[in-house]
């Protein structure tokens, strides 16, 4: 069966490249709406242009393009694009030590990767990339910002920050580690700045509730999410403060606690303490002492508990009890009132401070069952029975929350409140590289937002950074302008966007990125939302809160009409080495170029999708990739064997569905439909892995599908129409895979001009029935004998012949039969006593 001529070897260096340019002449992927057609649009997560791709990068981008391509070939009409995240810091500091500008730092990197990219055969339709950093991208976030401005879902206020002094910019609290910046390990100070922020609180219910209906987002993710909106019902109550006319408000979850507190603490930008430290030397070095501590929720928790007394008194709002207010380094001024109301005895951070200064501890709630509880170990944080408080002695946790509410709002010492952890986002930073804000600051008009005929607000980017802050601040021809309103003398703002900014709608701008008179249009209703949106875990929650956010701001603006924007989510697993992510840091990186150059991209792919599920964490192997390489040789080998045979079966569009088959082929033909059906299933839960081992399943059995005979026998022909079927269900559920061999061998095979275009295989029902099966006889549950019977046998004939096997005999010897149950396809189970 095997041809006699010498075979073409497999070369995929220079047969990729001339697929890979087939496509982009044939512009194979370019997609376009059809509203007779299902769409399907699938994304992954845009790339930092760095310089080059790393194989988490190779990993994220392969997994989208086998579900995009796997998609086409379903018949759907898929939008999978690609573009650049350009704007930050990182494009500033690689300036600053490469000495050039970071527009032509970022301009270079993008040309470098956008190759790498294509290199790898990925399917993206190109006509739709977008920068960031490009003035038609910004221009319309600008644009809607203004929108947001006029509906004031935007301000500006003073507000505390974690600033880095090297930087010079504003970091969010997950950039800052053990009290320093992420990125230069600068120690980071808290300061008070102008800032610019988005109303996402406004939001609030509306992110909480949608997240039930997120229903093809993994749990994990909406589980973080719902933790950082942390919506909570508890009560606000009013301190009254010796000597001053204002009272100090704290808000509680646990007002069942209220009659434990024993000290009330403030932040270090609290008025309060301001106020106190103008004659306390040692409060004004503590207060100096937090300007340096990070505002990160898990620092806090961690860090050791500090405290400075500010020498005033609170009066307790049921008894009237003289109470001392501190002020403490766990408190934040931007976390609810900048106060807190301290129960020693019924939480463990006030117990631990309280132990560290010598404060009062006072228990009131008890357990139920009245079991023991030493309060001086630690604090019992559990609900219970209350005591020691007065008229609310006896009460449980629940009951005394509502009476507890009822006397503050009857005695106007406090209100019932639903409180949230989530913040406004704060969207100003004081860096170069960044969307320019769009606001003129006019000493007589105050916040002008840039009418439209002048946006967008255009970045200079021929200007080179040094780390002493924003250049933008010391240059007058572009901070310099006139305000629209008054026409007087005015200055733009100098502060840029956030880049999250940027990322949070850029998948919205792919349906239409062509579109320079609207920021989208009704292309965007076909395609949105992201059927399917692939990327980090690390982006749980930040960048996809955010994209929620923007989506919703888009919908109430007539630009989008759905709620949500991605359908479904995939957060993939990281790639390790030696148990390890890799790094540069840590010196096991792979680079994906060296072992495209050796092996290809199809081998490549086809590693990272068979090493491990997609959410799990993909441990390198050298001799994995060798592995992947020696099976994609061994299907070209193979096919280069036959070539002869089956491009003369093809060109004939003979087909196998009628043929009858002897019972050898039969078994063949079975095994190669069983690991079709299977890798079918795989294929939906994105097991891509298991579909690699059923290709390999399919191949191994092709591989033993023997040609009785020489000449043109019914045999021979069998074989050869078996073969050909064969192959062509292995070359399509590799197609998504390995596409550029699959691509090849299927034109030389003469299936089809295009792979890609071909419809997916489907298992024949036929070929799936069994003549016989093997059925496993239990006595009393112990596994004595096995037999074949024809599939279709009776329940009568499987029970008699099970009866009769020799060792089945032996076992039931002269016990009773009391019972023989059989389950249909698997096994016979003889209950004898």
């Amino acid at each position: 069966m095997s041809e006699k001529k010498s075979q073409i070897s497999y070369c995929p260096q220079t047969m990729e490249v001339e697929v890979q340019q087939e496509w982009e002449d044939n512009n194979t992927f370019k997609a376009c709406e059809d509203t007779s057609r299902e769409k399907y649009y699938c994304l992954s997560m845009f790339p930092y242009p760095s310089g080059q791709l790393h194989m988490g990068h190779v990993r994220n981008y392969t997994i989208g393009d086998v579900i995009a391509r796997y998609q086409r070939m379903q018949g759907k009409n898929v939008l999978q694009p690609m573009g650049w995240d350009a704007f930050g810091l990182p494009a500033e500091n690689a300036a600053i030590q490469n000495n050039v500008p970071p527009a032509e730092w970022t301009y270079r990197n993008i040309d470098y990767m956008r190759t790498q990219l294509k290199r790898l055969g990925f399917g993206y339709d190109w006509q739709r990339e977008l920068a960031t950093c490009d003035p038609d991208y910004y221009r319309w976030e600008q644009w809607m910002f203004t929108r947001l401005f006029e509906k004031g879902l935007v301000y500006k206020k003073t507000s505390p920050v974690n600033w880095c002094p090297h930087d010079k910019t504003v970091l969010a609290n997950e950039q800052v580690i053990n009290e320093r910046c992420w990125r230069c390990d600068t120690v980071v100070e808290r300061k008070e700045i102008p800032q610019w922020f988005m109303k996402i609180t406004a939001y609030a219910d509306e992110l909480l509730a949608d997240l039930d209906n997120m229903t093809g987002w993994p749990e994990q993710v909406r589980t973080m999410q719902r933790n950082w909106i942390g919506r909570s019902v508890g009560v606000e109550v009013e301190f009254e403060i010796a000597d001053q006319s204002s009272c100090l408000t704290v808000f509680t979850t646990r007002p069942d606690t209220l009659m434990g507190v024993t000290y009330v603490a403030v932040a270090a930008e609290h008025p309060l303490a301001l106020q106190a430290a103008q004659n306390n030397i040692e409060l004004a070095d503590f207060i100096e002492e937090c300007r340096h501590i990070t505002t990160a929720e898990a620092e806090l928790e961690t860090m050791e508990k500090k405290g400075v007394p500010t020498g005033m008194t609170a009066f307790h709002p049921v008894t009237g009890a003289s109470i001392p207010i501190w002020t403490a380094n766990f408190v934040l001024m931007s976390y609810g009132t900048g106060a807190v109301m301290a129960v020693p005895a019924h939480d463990q951070r006030d117990h631990d401070f309280a132990c560290q200064h010598q404060l009062p501890i006072r228990q009131v709630i008890y357990p139920a069952d009245a079991s023991p509880v030493n309060i001086n170990k630690a604090a019992y944080t559990g609900p219970g029975m209350l005591q020691e408080s007065g008229e609310f002695d006896g009460l449980t946790s629940a009951q005394a929350c509502e009476a507890i509410a009822e006397f503050l709002e009857s005695h106007q010492k406090g209100r019932r409140r639903v409180n949230y952890r989530l913040r406004d986002w704060g969207v100003s930073r004081q860096r170069y590289w960044g969307a320019p804000i769009p606001i003129i600051n006019c000493v007589k008009c105050g916040s002008v937002p840039v009418p439209d005929e002048d946006l967008p607000v255009v970045l200079p980017e021929s200007v080179r950074v040094d780390g002493s802050g924003s250049p933008l601040k010391s240059m007058p021809e572009f901070f310099k302008t006139s305000c629209p309103r008054c026409h007087e003398p005015a200055e733009r703002e100098t502060d840029t966007f956030d880049t999250f900014m940027e990322s949070s709608w850029y998948f919205a701008r792919y349906t239409c990125a062509d579109n320079n008179e609207k920021m989208l249009d009704e292309r965007a209703a076909y395609w949105l939302p992201v059927d399917y949106y692939i990327g980090g875990i690390e982006h749980a929650i930040l960048h996809l809160l955010y994209a929620r956010f923007y989506h919703l701001l888009m919908r109430d603006a007539g630009l989008v009409s759905s709620n949500k924007p991605f359908e479904r989510l995939l957060t993939q697993g990281m790639v390790l080495k030696d148990g390890a992510k890799m790094s540069k840091s840590k010196g096991n990186t792979v680079d994906p170029q060296a072992l495209i150059d050796r092996y290809g991209a199809d081998t490549v792919r086809l590693f990272v999708m068979f090493a491990a599920p997609p959410e799990q964490s993909l441990e390198w192997s050298d001799s994995g990739v060798e592995g992947a390489y020696r099976f994609i040789r061994r299907i070209w080998q193979f096919s280069q064997g036959h070539m002869g045979a089956l491009t003369t079966l093809n060109n004939s569009k003979a087909e196998i569905g009628g043929m009858q088959l002897d019972p050898e082929y039969m078994t063949y033909r079975r095994e190669i439909h069983i690991a079709l059906q299977q890798a079918n299933h795989d294929f939906e839960k994105l097991q891509f892995n298991t579909v690699v081992s059923a290709g390999m399943k399919i191949l191994n059995t092709l591989e033993k599908i023997p040609c009785k005979g020489s000449d043109k026998t019914a045999t021979a022909d069998m074989a050869t129409k078996l073969i050909a079927e064969g192959l062509s269900i292995l070359l399509r559920l590799l197609a998504p895979i390995a596409p550029h061999v699959t691509h090849v061998l299927w034109r030389e095979l003469s299936y089809g001009p295009e792979i890609i275009s071909s419809n997916w295989p489907v298992p024949d029902p036929e070929a799936l029935i069994r003549d016989s099966i093997e059925l496993v006889i239990q006595v009393n549950g112990k596994l004595r004998g096995k037999i074949n019977l024809p599939a279709n046998a009776s329940r009568e004939v499987i029970e008699a012949a099970a009866l009769q096997d020799t060792n089945v005999l032996k076992h039931i010897a002269d016990a009773e039969i009391k019972k023989v149950v059989v389950v249909p396809g698997r096994l016979v189970n003889i209950v004898a006593v």
